[in-house]
């Protein structure tokens, strides 16, 4: 598939929620079909999902970019606290990076990942999460210096738990 060569890629505002959200749900229906019970991807609503953008966009210590592509937006990233038990102040969770699966393969998360990579100074620590089925999201985190430190968890989707790998940046 051919690169996009003109991503813009600019600070989230609350008037992106609806956006973010369809992007969500489409990413996660992709890429977890197989992997999360096709019941629960079924279950994810817009509405109420552009509601939860809306407040994370409006009021959560967070970072949240979105990539654009003449001016339809086709990817998002955030990235805030983290949330591991073992963080230090300071520390950084990569959230979400995801993609409209129309727009996968063209260089869309390698933008969005650089522009977080220049925001976040090399210092300071940096994790995110990943299922540990999606391989395909495991090598991109790898390419752009992320690796799996060893520590695991189960979270629940439906009525299956799937194993989250923890990846830092190394």
């Amino acid at each position: 598939m051919d690169q996009l060569d003109d991503v813009t890629i600019r600070p989230a505002t609350p008037q992106d929620a609806g956006a973010i959200a369809r992007i969500h749900i489409a990413s996660w229906r992709e890429a977890y079909a197989g992997i999360v019970p096709d019941e629960y991807l079924a279950s994810l609503d817009e509405d109420a999902r552009e509601e939860r953008w809306t407040t994370i966009l409006s009021d959560e210590p967070s970072r949240t970019w979105i990539a654009q592509v003449a001016r339809r937006t086709v990817g998002f990233a955030s990235v805030g606290p983290s949330r591991d038990e073992d963080a230090e102040p300071g520390d950084l969770e990569l959230y979400s990076i995801y993609l409209d699966p129309e727009s996968w393969g063209r260089g869309v998360a390698r933008d969005l990942m650089r522009t977080i990579l220049t925001e976040v100074p090399e210092t300071t620590p940096m994790s995110l999460w990943v299922i540990a089925d999606n391989a395909r999201a495991q090598h991109f985190y790898k390419r752009h210096g992320f690796a799996a430190d060893g520590v695991e968890r189960l979270e629940q989707y439906g009525d299956k738990s799937v194993t989250e790998i923890r990846y830092r940046r190394a």
